[in-house]
């Protein structure tokens, strides 16, 4: 099989093990970039989704560099495996309560801080703690780190629903619906609030669906198709990133911090059709594809101009992510378990 580059990439991707090589393998870029950050390196929040990930990638892209460069994750780690995973890849790995001030307090000092907290599903049960991990964290963690560089990583929750074909750009008012968009709207409040207090370096990026073989959009419609239930249209178009690109270009908007901060938004170049992509997934399984329901002429879409005029646009396209994910659904992989929910349109999670 063909070696798994960060340029050069696999024809199918057939084990875990393969997958995460490739998800944390840097590119010139980011190798390039990673001997300006000095050490330690603190991510907040790394045992989600993307931390994990994004924390032996810099690790890795340090160690080809030749830079000598700490990368300590932060989280509760509440699931050992990714604590074990991260500390058998060379990271340092830092249990923290982040709700708790006098812990987030004790944490160590850095001149560069990745924040990657959040809390999303389970919103309709229990907003107060949505509102909480979404609203205090950012003003501990402000206050802890006042002469830091901070990447904040928001969401595209934060806008409403725009025109599909069009996408929201930066400027536009922050006027979402429901409890955990307008808490994450309060996120972002927060860190301009301490930013302009403090003089604090913030980037703020709103993220758009972050995808792999295990999670993500593209594999919520794979499995549909795959299970024979129909795919919701509800929202008939949606921006992704593959997580290698999303968390690249994370590390590398530590050079975009500013005071005040400054908003990008991270995701695909293009705007996606859900009917398009499930019809071609549709093709890679063989198997027939169902809709339900039809097309708004709004969805939650971006236009990323803005962050890829400075860093450069994703590099992983659509169509490789399409084939690598019916490939892994035909051969049974693994899947995290936890839906998007990208057809939701009534802000409740």
């Amino acid at each position: 099989m063909q070696p798994a580059t960060a340029d050069c990439l696999p024809r199918i991707i057939e084990t875990e093990e393969q997958l995460d090589e490739i998800l944390t393998r840097p590119r010139a870029p980011l190798v390039e970039f990673i001997k300006t950050v000095s050490s330690p390196l603190i991510i907040l929040g790394a045992g989600g989704k993307m931390g994990p990930t994004l924390a032996v990638l810099a690790r890795r892209a340090a160690e080809e560099a030749g830079h000598t460069l700490d990368v300590i994750a932060v989280s509760r780690f509440s699931e050992t495996r990714a604590r074990e995973w991260l500390e058998r890849k060379g990271v340092a790995v830092c249990s923290c309560d982040l709700l708790d001030r006098s812990a987030v307090s004790r944490l160590p000092c850095s001149s560069n801080v990745l924040y990657l907290v959040g809390l999303k599903f389970g919103t309709a049960q229990n907003p107060a703690l949505t509102w909480a991990a979404n609203t205090l964290v950012p003003a501990a963690v402000s206050e802890h780190y006042p002469e830091s560089r901070i990447v904040a990583l928001s969401t595209g929750n934060v806008y409403p629903f725009k025109q599909a074909a069009v996408g929201a750009l930066e400027t536009d008012p922050l006027t979402p619906l429901g409890e955990y968009a307008n808490a994450a709207v309060g996120r972002e409040r927060i860190f301009q609030f301490f930013s302009q207090r403090n003089s604090t370096p913030v980037a703020l990026l709103r993220l758009f669906y972050a995808a792999e073989l295990r999670y993500g959009v593209i594999r919520d419609i794979a499995d549909n198709i795959w299970s024979g239930q129909p795919i919701s249209l509800a929202n008939g178009s949606f921006n992704c990133i593959w997580q290698a690109d999303a968390n690249e270009l994370v590390i590398r908007s530590i050079a975009l911090a500013t005071s005040p901060p400054t908003a990008f938004n991270l995701t695909s170049a293009e705007i996606f059709k859900v009917r398009t992509v499930a019809l071609r997934l549709g093709e890679l399984l063989k198997r027939p594809v169902h809709f339900t329901g039809v097309e708004s002429e709004t969805s939650l879409t971006a236009n990323c101009s803005k962050l890829s005029s400075l860093l450069g646009p994703p590099s992983t396209p659509l169509q490789t992510m399409l084939y690598w994910t019916a490939e892994w659904v035909k051969r049974g992989g693994p899947s995290l378990g936890k839906p998007t929910h990208f057809e939701t349109r009534d802000g409740r999670y």
